[in-house]
Parts: C-alpha cells; sequence; structure tokens
C-alpha cells in the first residue's frame, strides 16, 4: 500500500515515481480514492520537477488504458487522428477534419475543453444546438464507418483518467508543462485507435509553450511516444503568437470555420484557412494518399472549393444530433446581446497582438473557465479584425467584443485596446509553421528563405 504523501514528496524531491506510485496516485484520483488536492499537488510537483522519458510513457500509458480502447473496424482506407496543443482562436479540427474525410480518410477525432486562456473543441461544437460529443466507442466506430468522421469529447469510458487531469490541469496552473501536455495528448491518440497521428503543435505568446526550443521539445517526445507505441506520427510547429484568424470564443469559432467551409470567409481569416491547408495537406502525405506536396496541397485546395468538405461537415452535426441549419446559415449560433467594435488610436501598422491576453479577455466575458465546474457561454467572443502586418486607422475598428452586458463590453474593449501594439513602419513577417517533425524525430526547420506564404519549407517533410 503507498501512501500519496510519500510518493508527492518524491516527486517534489526530483524523484522518478514507478509504474505503481503514479497508477496508486492518478487511477486513485479518477475512483475518488485520492482527494483531488493531493493529485494536484502531485501536478504542481511535476511542473516544477518534470519527468524522466521513462515516467512519460508511463503515465501515457496508464492513461490509455484506464477506459476502453476503441477498435475502428477495418474500413479500406487511413484511419486518422489529428490534434493541435491549443491556441488563441484555434479552431482548426472543426475544417480539417470534415476536409480530411472527403478526401477519403477515416477521422475518429476526439477532442477535450478549453484549457486555461484556450478554448476546446468540444466547448465551440457545443455551441451548435443539440450537438452531441458524448459518444460512446460503438457509437464512434460506427459514425465514422458511416460518415467518414466525428467530433467527439472524451466519453467516460474513454480515457477517463486524462479526462480528470485535465480538468485539474485546467485550473491549477499546471497546463504548460511538456510531460503533462505530451502524455495527455498521446494517450487519447493511441487510444483512439488511429494507426496515423497528425499533431499541430503551437508556439508564441497565446499557447502554452512561447518558447520555440520548448515547442521542438514537446514535439519530439510526441513524434517518440507516436513511435514506440508503433503509429506512424508527424508534428508540425506552428505560430501562435497572434490570435489564429478572427474568432476567438466558442459561437464564434464555429461560425469562422463554417464560413470558411463555404468559402465565405473574411480576410480576416485567411492565416487561419491557411493553415488548415498546411495540416491537411501534410495529413495526405503521411497517409500516402499523395506523393508530393505540391500535388497533395493541390486536392486539398480542390476538396475545399467543391463543398465537399462542407458536406461532410454538415453530415458530421446531422448524426451527432444538431441543428445543421447553421451550415447555411451560422447566424442560427448563438448571439451575444452587445457588440462593441475596437478601434485604433491613431495610424500606423499592427506589429504585434498579444494573443494570450486576447484569450484571457474571451475567458473573462465567459466564454472559458476559472474553475473546472464553471459554465462557458458559447454566444461571447472576440472577433480580431485586424492581425500583424495590417495598416490601420481610427475609422477602422481593430476588432469587436462580443458581451453580455454594456459594462463588461466596455472594460474589456479598454483592455483588448492595449493588446495591440500599432507602429510606424512594416513589421517583422511572422511565419505560420516552424518546422515539420517527422517520425524519425528530426525536426526540418523553416528557412528563412521559405516563410513567405505558407511558412513551410518543402524541404522538411519528406
Amino acid at each position: 500500500m503507498y501512501r500519496i504523501p510519500e510518493i508527492i514528496q518524491k516527486k517534489r524531491d526530483g524523484g522518478e515515481l514507478q509504474r505503481e506510485e503514479l497508477e496508486a496516485l492518478v487511477l486513485g484520483g479518477l475512483h475518488g480514492e485520492v482527494p483531488d488536492y493531493q493529485v494536484a499537488a502531485w501536478l504542481m510537483a511535476v511542473y516544477f520537477r518534470g519527468m524522466t522519458s521513462r515516467e512519460t510513457t508511463t503515465l501515457t500509458t496508464i492513461l490509455q488504458h484506464s477506459g476502453q480502447q476503441l477498435h475502428i473496424p477495418p474500413l479500406g482506407k487511413p484511419v486518422l487522428d489529428k490534434h493541435s496543443t491549443g491556441g488563441v482562436g484555434d479552431k482548426t479540427s472543426l475544417v480539417v477534419v470534415p476536409l480530411l474525410a472527403a478526401c477519403g480518410l477515416a477521422i475518429p477525432k476526439m477532442s477535450g475543453r478549453g484549457l486555461g486562456f484556450t478554448g476546446g473543441t468540444v466547448d465551440k461544437l457545443e455551441s451548435i444546438p443539440g450537438f452531441r460529443t458524448d459518444l460512446s466507442a460503438e457509437e464512434i466506430a460506427q459514425q465514422v464507418d458511416r460518415v467518414g468522421a466525428c467530433l467527439v469529447g472524451q466519453s467516460p469510458d474513454l480515457v477517463p483518467a486524462d479526462k480528470y487531469l485535465y480538468a485539474l490541469r485546467d485550473v491549477t496552473a499546471t497546463v504548460d508543462c511538456i510531460p503533462l501536455i505530451a502524455a495527455s495528448v498521446m494517450s487519447k491518440k493511441l487510444a483512439g485507435g488511429a494507426e496515423y497521428i497528425l499533431l499541430d503543435v503551437k508556439t508564441g505568446s497565446g499557447s502554452f509553450m512561447p518558447s520555440l526550443l520548448d515547442a521542438l521539445h514537446l514535439a519530439q517526445t510526441l513524434v517518440e511516444i507516436g513511435a514506440m507505441a508503433g503509429r506512424r506520427t508527424l508534428v508540425l510547429v506552428t505560430d501562435m503568437n497572434q490570435p489564429l484568424g478572427e474568432g476567438v470564443g466558442n459561437a464564434l469559432e464555429v461560425s469562422e470555420a463554417i464560413n470558411v467551409l463555404r468559402r465565405r470567409a473574411t480576410q480576416a481569416s485567411a492565416r487561419f484557412e491557411a493553415l488548415c491547408v498546411e495540416l491537411a495537406t501534410h495529413a495526405l502525405m503521411l497517409t500516402g494518399l499523395e506523393q508530393n506536396l505540391s500535388d497533395a496541397r493541390s486536392r486539398i485546395r480542390e476538396t475545399l472549393d467543391s463543398g465537399k468538405a462542407l458536406e461532410v461537415f454538415r453530415a458530421i452535426v446531422e448524426a451527432q444530433g444538431g441543428d445543421a441549419r447553421v451550415v447555411d446559415d451560422p447566424s442560427l449560433l448563438p448571439q451575444a446581446p452587445v457588440v462593441l467594435p475596437v478601434c485604433a488610436s491613431g495610424v500606423g501598422y499592427i506589429h504585434a497582438i498579444d494573443a494570450r491576453q486576447v484569450g484571457l479577455l474571451a475567458v473573462r466575458l465567459g466564454a472559458g473557465r476559472s474553475r473546472k465546474e464553471d459554465p462557458v457561454d458559447h454566444a461571447v467572443g472576440i472577433r480580431v479584425l485586424r492581425h500583424v502586418g495590417d495598416h490601420v486607422e481610427p475609422s477602422l475598428p481593430l476588432a469587436e467584443v462580443h458581451a453580455r452586458t454594456e459594462e463588461q463590453a466596455h472594460v474589456a474593449a479598454a483592455d483588448l485596446l492595449g493588446c495591440f501594439h500599432v507602429s510606424d513602419g512594416a513589421p517583422a513577417f511572422q511565419p505560420l509553421a516552424y518546422a515539420v517533425i517527422p517520425e524519425s524525430g528530426e525536426a526540418g526547420q523553416c528557412p528563412s528563405g521559405s516563410q513567405r506564404g505558407t511558412g513551410v519549407s518543402n524541404a522538411s517533410a519528406r
């Protein structure tokens, strides 16, 4: 019998925990045998002391096997799962999943709720009236067979230990910890049964990995875990130094994703759309459906322009009980009663946007949680209408605040204006992606000369 305080102390002092000790603490917390405050103390010890490679792999397998394993029957096509480590305005799964399904892949996409200042795909999807994210393993398999994809949360029978830790990390300031992120991400991917895993590791002010070196470390850790589990894994390290696209907030992000699929997106969504195309392009390369980036990118563009991805998204919404009318009319999504434009105070170019603060402002408006039991207001949030490099003047709104009350809107607007750094002259270019890390774990970083456009080096994706 293990004494939990001794396990916590061992990690606090920098020791390596064995499987039995990790199981006693994590599974004990899951089953109510260990109180949350002790698990939280261990999380904080891990945050400061880290974990060895063996500990990280062990924790991953404990989380993976804490519930039912998803078994997708043979479908005659590649089965791929996609995951992002999270960022401000990151709604790529809402476009990439139906886009890849329309290209012939099977996508059992399991997602989480919002963490800290970033939104969660499950919270976004639940802004669609009636949309179910709590499918059972059997329902997931059936829908992937019938529709080609699903967008679901962590149901009670799939990786429940990770769902438990996920909620605690969100409210204990232990989110941005490489071993905890890696174990959380890969446990869901491995339990999901996909043979191919595509990962998007965010780096920058609006991510949990502000340092590029830390992001590369996390990416390599994810690839190593995938390789040990026998799964084909590829990671893109992408930029989150400004909000991704236009919407920051649940219904706002779903609306933007739908408009990209409908080919009615605004210029503010261009960077978001470009990243969706790059992720989907590398997925076709990873699964062998295409042999070079140019052909893969052309195929993705054609599929997006044809409307096939939109129809797959519609089929997903219908299959999961959602109101499919939102696909044709996103205004049917929840709407905030107060919308307040935020304009620049002078003339110049946007040199930087504090993405993290934008995310925190959205949380304060009600789009995220401060405690794990907090409800989420799907209607509120922020629309970012201008991005780094854009010319601004007082007559052009930088953003919009979508709030419940006039008071909340004006307070948020004052703080939001301070998130934009406007100055003279053209700013430094911000690449979309920094590196592509394939199964070998060797990062193919993007040379400075290849950063225009997508920012992804062709030589880095072999």
